[in-house]
């Protein structure tokens, strides 16, 4: 699941955060006129115009008119990965990874409609969910070589470590390490996590807030999962 959060486009300077809220309405965009007409039915052009900006500009964003339908906000993988390499040494992969994901999800509450009609349009467009399939791939796989890069560090900010890099493991050894079991089960972990507090929530919102929900799978998982009393 793509994450679109308001809260991360807060960040960075006056041009970056404007850059962030045109991607993000173009793709607001594109997912609503999808949903209502089918994706093969909205061009460029009427995506533009409902954001409120030129087909030029749509490609500045996008390569491609269906790039728009398939990952609402590109740069929350990155965000995420940022904050796990730099959360506090003493937190352990899970607890980093939590922290990093819960911030990102912040605004779930407000952006659930808009994560239905998205999954609705994938759903209807088979080509659209291959695609989007792939790019959250992408996204585990870059995840999981961050959380080995963390390991690496001994949990210390990237900053510490290696300044200037993000994750990105450099040699062959550290690439291997990067597809050992731990790093790739945990980032795989964390993504049906994120999409079962999402499903559950959406089913019980009136029992409690999200991040509530995301709080207590965590604890599942990090309480390794005990069977529920009967």
């Amino acid at each position: 699941m793509h994450i679109m959060s308001e809260k991360g486009a807060a960040g960075g300077g006056l041009r970056e955060r404007k850059k962030r809220a045109t991607r993000a309405a173009l793709a607001e965009a594109a997912v609503r006129l999808a949903a209502e007409h089918g994706a093969e039915k909205v061009t460029v052009e009427a995506i533009s115009a409902a954001a409120g900006v030129s087909a030029r500009t749509f490609f500045n964003y996008f390569d491609t008119r269906d790039d728009a339908f398939v990952v609402i906000d590109a740069d929350a993988g990155a965000r995420i990965r940022r904050a796990v390499l730099d959360a506090p040494a003493a937190l352990s992969p899970l607890e980093a990874l939590h922290g990093a994901m819960a911030a990102e999800l912040a605004e779930t509450e407000q952006q659930h409609e808009l994560w239905r009609l998205h999954a609705q349009v994938l759903r209807a467009s088979p080509h659209l969910l291959v695609r989007s399939l792939g790019a959250h791939m992408a996204d585990e796989t870059a995840l999981a070589e961050v959380i080995a890069a963390r390991i690496r560090s001994g949990g210390r900010p990237v900053s510490e470590s290696a300044p200037g890099s993000e994750s990105a493991p450099g040699s062959d050894e550290e690439r291997r390490e990067a597809l050992d079991l731990y790093p790739r089960l945990l980032a795989a972990v964390a993504s049906t996590a994120v999409r079962t507090s999402v499903e559950h929530w959406c089913a019980r919102q009136e029992e409690a807030a999200f991040l509530d929900v995301f709080r207590e799978v965590f604890a599942l998982l990090a309480a390794g999962l005990p069977a529920p009393h009967a």
